[in-house]
């Protein structure tokens, strides 16, 4: 047996991916914290009543668990780093208005999300609590987005969905807990035979409304066919509405699609996820999760989203990426002395490339340091 063998789905990660990841982990957390976001670690283990909070049934078949030697207690190692967050911000924090919050960590899984994944996702995202207005998820997606061009992703799209218009049509339709999760299960897998066996029995608006599903997907075109097809419900009008505001954005392409409902039982409005070319699966996932924070015992909207650094170093222009590495290893002995004197000084020190995004503000070093290293310094006071 040959001991130096990883399990299946594991890997390490050598130094020239390891560079470009901890670069892109670090280009990630600054975008973050100059939009408003706090950095918050969580621990790997906890309990595991706590771990799975209002998080559904997937997440928990997807966590490793194991019995605390001290406590004789369930643990759990975790599979996502968002329901920690919640946790942090409703009992911890416990803050009454607009919370920003970001992490980087990794997470465990008892198996992959795809052919070609890992098991261990470098996990990085960004959450907003505490507000419940298709503004903050506005926010977040133009977050994703400069996230995606920070990191050197071109090209890349987005889908969008909402989890409510299935929902509506399953309450008002008056559908059973056990019929629901089969509707699920069809419409995930997108297969239509199924859905109109599973449906046969239901009323005719209901059984239309949800055979109409699946064929709701493309641009915004589809708002309208929705409009048609779909029952004129209240929760269904404003879901529309919500998307009709999403998919206004400009960045990047997207997409509308009514039928996914990825994270069901986890995320309670719209739902996204971002593709990029070379990657199979998504390179992000997000949308708005309210019922996470009542399951803890404090109601709080929220909406994010989050990013495995492995994946999107697969999607990544390493061009980019590359330059954005040198300044930190740079031999300039003058320039390694004014960036030690900014950090003890007590600022946090900020290497951006010259003219990326906007112009920097004005730097408060040595500009011919600046020049011969070919990247601006820019200082911020704590």
């Amino acid at each position: 047996m040959r001991n130096w063998l990883l399990p299946e789905n594991f890997e390490d990660i050598l130094p020239p991916q390891g560079q470009r990841i901890d670069a892109m982990r670090s280009r990630l957390l600054e975008l973050f914290r100059v939009h408003g976001y706090e950095l918050v670690i969580p621990p790997m283990l906890e309990y595991l009543e706590s771990l799975l909070t209002g998080t559904g049934h997937d997440l928990d078949l997807r966590t490793f668990k194991l019995v605390d030697q001290l406590s004789g207690r369930m643990m759990g190692l975790r599979a996502d780093i968002t329901p920690q967050v919640a946790r942090i911000d409703a009992h911890l924090l416990n803050r009454r208005g607009v919370t920003r919050l970001c992490y980087a960590g990794s997470v465990l899984l008892t198996r992959a999300r795809g052919l070609d994944s890992t098991r261990e996702p470098l996990q990085i995202g960004a959450e907003i609590y505490g507000h419940s207005g298709i503004e903050s998820d506005l926010e977040i997606q133009r977050l994703l987005v400069e996230a995606l061009s920070a990191c050197g992703v071109s090209e890349a799209r987005l889908d969008v969905g909402h989890v409510a218009v299935f929902r509506a049509i399953c309450r008002r339709g008056e559908i059973g807990a056990e019929l629901e999760s089969e509707l699920y299960e069809a419409l995930q897998g997108k297969d239509l035979p199924a859905l109109r066996v599973v449906t046969q029995p239901l009323p005719k608006a209901t059984r239309e409304a949800l055979l109409a599903l699946p064929e709701l997907y493309g641009d915004r075109a589809v708002l309208e066919r929705a409009r048609g097809a779909l029952p004129r419900y209240p929760e269904i009008d404003r879901a529309l509405r919500d998307l009709k505001a999403l998919t206004r954005e400009g960045g990047i392409p997207v997409s509308i699609d009514l039928a996914d409902l990825r994270g069901y039982h986890y995320h309670s409005g719209a739902v996204f996820a971002a593709y990029a070319p070379g990657v199979a699966n998504a390179v992000a996932l997000g949308g708005r999760y309210d019922e996470v924070g009542r399951a803890f015992g404090r109601a709080r909207p929220a909406t994010g989203f989050s990013m495995d650094l492995r994946d999107l170093l697969r999607a990544s222009a390493p061009k980019v990426l590359a330059s954005a590495i040198r300044a930190p290893h740079s031999s300039d002995p003058g320039l390694a002395t004014a960036m030690r004197k900014l950090r003890n000084a007590g600022e946090v020190v900020v290497v951006a490339l010259p003219g990326h995004a906007s112009e920097p503000p004005q730097p408060q070093c040595d500009r011919e340091l600046a020049k011969r290293s070919g990247k601006w310094i820019v200082r911020k006071l704590k």
